[in-house]
């Protein structure tokens, strides 16, 4: 019997700042892949509630705009040990968000953070050919580790 591997991806930024909403634009164009084992979340930005979520999936991918950064990277991301239930605030990134889940649930999916390089962040709904680039290449880091960590079984998984 087949093993699914279930994924997440969370696409989060600014829709209104340019650049910023290359998450959102990732997550909604994987969510037309209408994948069964891939679920998308576009949101503007990641919150406690989102930590319960988390416990369903085996991964999470995590994807947003990187204002430093002059190339895509895909990082592993673990909890954050060092934050606590009681220093979480409203909007929280991608490591607390682990480290909540792994504190309320004991579970946290094998997770990474996709940072895609974006150009203007100004006032604007629409992005920049860098952040047209970017996705693209986003979806196809997104593609590459959903078809690596799909084939995986238990404990043969890596970060």
């Amino acid at each position: 019997m087949e093993n699914v591997k279930y994924f997440l991806i969370i696409g989060y930024g600014n829709q209104l700042r340019g650049d910023d909403g290359i998450g959102q634009e990732v997550a909604r164009l994987v969510e037309e892949w209408e994948k069964p084992n891939v679920r998308s979340r576009s949101v503007h930005q990641l919150t406690p509630e989102i930590a319960e979520e988390l416990t369903h999936f085996d991964y999470a991918i995590f994807v947003d705009a990187s204002i430093t950064g002059e190339v895509l990277e895909v990082s592993p991301l673990t909890p954050d040990d060092s934050e606590t239930v009681v220093n979480l605030g409203h909007s929280i990134n991608p490591r607390s968000l682990l480290s909540l889940a792994k504190t309320l649930y004991e579970y946290t999916p094998q997770a990474w953070l996709v940072a895609v390089p974006g150009d203007n962040f100004d006032l604007g709904d629409r992005l920049s050919p860098t952040g047209e680039e970017g996705v693209n290449h986003a979806l196809t880091q997104i593609q590459m580790l959903i078809d690596t960590y799909s084939n995986t079984r238990p404990n043969e998984d890596s970060n």
